[in-house]
């Protein structure tokens, strides 16, 4: 399935994507905010593109007018985030390329995500989280309607352990149309 918006496509991930994903994955700007290390070589990058990446709901974020990679986005149900209670509650994740920060595709990609879910998935509820210190990110997640629920303790792919996360949420109504504006 692919979403497609005024400028992206949100399609699934190829393995011909690898080296675009390992050059952009590569920066540690980018693992250090989604909480995993940078991608060390090509080949690492295809190995997560083919074992992380290929999931259900999980899409590469491309340019429309070229198909240029400029990041990742998907969806955790209730089976893999701890947070969620229900199955018809999900969350985002997210991550946006630096080239390509400061043009508004996060929250562009994030709103034809959480239309996606509530649309075809059912969805009462959209949730995601950011470490306290990614400011960029809580701004996407406000301009999608997000708001403040809590914080929490999770695990990072990193020496240090855990750190905290500031969950966020936004109720979604059953008749199609969602609470909360896209701010878009």
């Amino acid at each position: 399935m692919e979403l497609i918006t005024a400028r992206l496509v949100l399609r699934p991930w190829l393995d011909s994507d690898a080296t675009e994903l390992y050059a952009l994955a590569r920066d540690p700007r980018i693992g250090t905010a989604a909480g995993w290390p940078p991608h060390e070589s090509e080949e690492q990058s295809l190995d997560i593109l083919r074992n992380v990446l290929r999931g259900p709901e999980q899409y590469a974020v491309t340019l429309r007018c070229d198909g240029t990679l400029i990041g990742a986005i998907g969806l955790k149900t209730i089976d893999d985030c701890d947070y969620l209670e229900g199955p018809d509650e999900y969350s985002a994740g997210y991550w946006i390329g630096a080239p390509h920060w400061g043009k508004g595709y996060a929250p562009e990609a994030f709103s034809a995500l959480i239309e996606h879910a509530q649309r075809d998935l059912g969805a009462r509820a959209m949730y995601a989280d950011h470490f306290l210190d990614n400011a960029q990110s809580h701004r996407v997640m406000e301009k999608c309607g997000l708001k403040p629920l809590r914080t929490a303790e999770v695990s990072a792919l990193y020496p240090e352990g855990s750190r905290e996360v500031l969950i966020m949420q936004r109720e979604l109504r059953p008749d199609g149309e969602a609470n909360g504006s896209s701010g878009l």
